[in-house]
């Protein structure tokens, strides 16, 4: 069946402008990635990232910083990859979990020492902070030090950051951001947590 005439034109209109706008993005630099809103997925799109990063050979590290000791199977699969990639569960639990505010307090410093480590690190290409944006809305964090040592890691380095709740500033300061947006949800309909969807 031959192709409609116009169609052929329209895509080929497309290609065309598509490689002149192309032409012109030479640039590279490491990125500053945010993965926020209420919906599902930001650790999971992070992850995915992890996955393309390893796949050319890039060094990655993760820290969580809510998420436990408690196994999950994404760190299971990754830590397979070592010493490509490190991944650490550093944190208490989510705040309604620990009810300890001193504890979510010290189980972040603890964890942000960790990810400095990383991010002072030009060795390494990509770093993820999970759940980094909770402490930063709640104040268990500073703001503006994560920034500055944010805006201070080697050029080259890409970093993800996740979680609800994502700041202004870090939005601000940020080459890419993504809000995942809640739009269904089967908890909703009575439906518990289930492997290989939520851990």
């Amino acid at each position: 069946m031959t192709e409609p005439a116009s169609h052929h034109d329209k895509m080929a209109r497309k290609n065309e402008a598509r490689q002149r706008m192309m032409a012109g993005k030479t640039g590279e630099k490491g990125l500053l990635i945010v993965h926020t809103g209420p919906g599902k997925g930001k650790t999971t799109a992070a992850l995915g990232l992890a996955l393309r990063a390893l796949g050319h050979g890039m060094r990655v590290a993760i820290v969580q910083f809510v998420k436990g000791k408690r196994d999950t199977a994404e760190r299971n699969l990754l830590e397979r990859f070592s010493p490509q990639i490190t991944i650490e569960a550093l944190g208490e639990g989510f705040t309604w979990e620990t009810q300890d505010r001193e504890k979510d307090i010290a189980a972040a410093n603890r964890a942000w020492e960790v990810a400095k480590r990383h991010l002072a690190d030009p060795n390494c290409a990509m770093v993820i902070l999970d759940e980094l944006n909770i402490l930063l809305r709640d104040a268990t964090l500073p703001t503006e030090e994560v920034l500055s040592t944010l805006s201070a890691r080697p050029p080259a380095q890409h970093v993800v950051v996740t979680g609800r709740g994502a700041p202004p500033q870090l939005i601000e300061a940020a080459d890419l951001v993504t809000e995942m947006t809640l739009v269904k949800h089967p908890f909703k309909q009575g439906i518990k947590a289930q492997p290989g969807i939520e851990f």
